[in-house]
């Protein structure tokens, strides 16, 4: 059997724009297998809970049989290493995410020697996208069409409607 290649895309993927899923394509480029790590992350404030997150984005990839989804807790270098995998992907934006991504890249190389960061430049229609200005996009009532997929526009509209409801 061939040397499976798979790839750790980790993330809090709240939502997924297209620029996750711009990198998780390209990814499949190289990689026999991408897995989507969803980052459990108290410290943020998050839109949707870890499952909803999950659950949203097996929607928008149900087609990409080389794609799972799955969340990690602790160190994600050892969350790359009980998947056998030896490769991190990271999206980078801006030079102010390589600052930030190259030391994080750096400390886990340090602590995990025989695994690799690859860096990916984002497409250029997707360079100023993030999930925090599309959440405030569309809180505001703003289009997020071109940002992310129909499904989780949908899923957004209904949250923030929940959450507008005033309480008695």
């Amino acid at each position: 059997m061939p040397h499976s290649r798979i790839a750790v895309y980790p993330g809090s993927f709240d939502p997924i724009t297209y620029g996750h899923l711009d990198i998780i394509r390209r990814g499949l480029k190289i990689f026999n297998h991408v897995i989507v790590a969803v980052a459990r992350n108290s410290q943020k404030n998050a839109l949707f809970s870890i499952d909803e997150r999950v659950e949203l984005i097996k929607s928008v990839l149900k087609d990409e049989s080389r794609v799972s989804v799955d969340t990690f807790t602790g160190l994600l270098i050892d969350y790359v290493a009980s998947k056998e995998a030896h490769v991190i992907i990271r999206g980078l934006r801006a030079i102010s995410d390589f600052e930030y991504e190259f030391q994080i890249a750096q400390m886990n190389s340090t602590i995990g020697h025989d695994i690799e960061t690859l860096f990916m430049m984002t497409s250029v229609q997707y360079g100023y996208l993030s999930s925090s200005i599309v959440r405030e996009v569309c809180l505001l009532g703003g289009t997020v069409d071109s940002f992310v997929p129909p499904e989780i526009k949908k899923a957004m509209q209904q949250k923030y409607a929940l959450n507008s409801i005033p309480k008695v």
